[in-house]
C-alpha cells in the first residue's frame, strides 16, 4: 500500500513537472517547406551562347535531337575552357519557374574532328 502511494506521488510530480515545461514542437524554416529544386545534368553540343544563354542539342543514335537552352547567372561556374559554338558540354542544371537555369557547365572540348 505504500509502494502504491509512493507511485502515485511520484508520477504526480512527474507529471507536474512535464507541464511545468511543455515540449514546443521545432520551428519549421521557410527553406525546409519549399522543396529545393533538384539538380539534373544534360549533356551535348553548343549550338548558341551569349551573355545571358546556352542553347545545347543532344542527338542519340536513332533518337531524335533534344535541344535544351538554359539561362545563365552570374553564379552559374565554368570549367574546362573556353564555352563557344560546336563544343561538346554537360550542364548541371535546375528547373525553376523561370525556365532551366545552369549551376556547372563542363567543357569537353570540340565537337568536329
Amino acid at each position: 500500500m505504500v509502494r502504491l502511494i509512493r507511485s502515485g506521488i511520484l508520477l504526480a510530480w512527474l507529471g507536474a513537472g512535464t507541464a511545468l515545461y511543455p515540449v514546443t514542437p521545432r520551428a519549421v524554416d521557410q527553406d525546409e517547406s519549399q522543396p529545393q529544386p533538384k539538380d539534373q545534368m544534360f549533356s551535348g553540343t553548343v549550338t548558341a551562347v551569349d551573355d545571358t544563354s546556352l542553347t545545347v542539342v543532344r542527338v542519340g543514335q536513332g533518337k531524335v535531337a533534344a535541344t535544351r537552352t538554359f539561362d545563365i547567372t552570374a553564379e552559374t561556374r565554368f570549367e574546362g575552357g573556353k564555352l563557344k559554338v560546336s563544343a561538346r558540354v554537360t550542364v548541371r542544371f535546375v528547373t525553376t519557374d523561370e525556365g532551366d537555369r545552369a549551376i556547372h557547365v563542363i567543357v569537353r572540348g570540340t565537337g568536329k574532328k
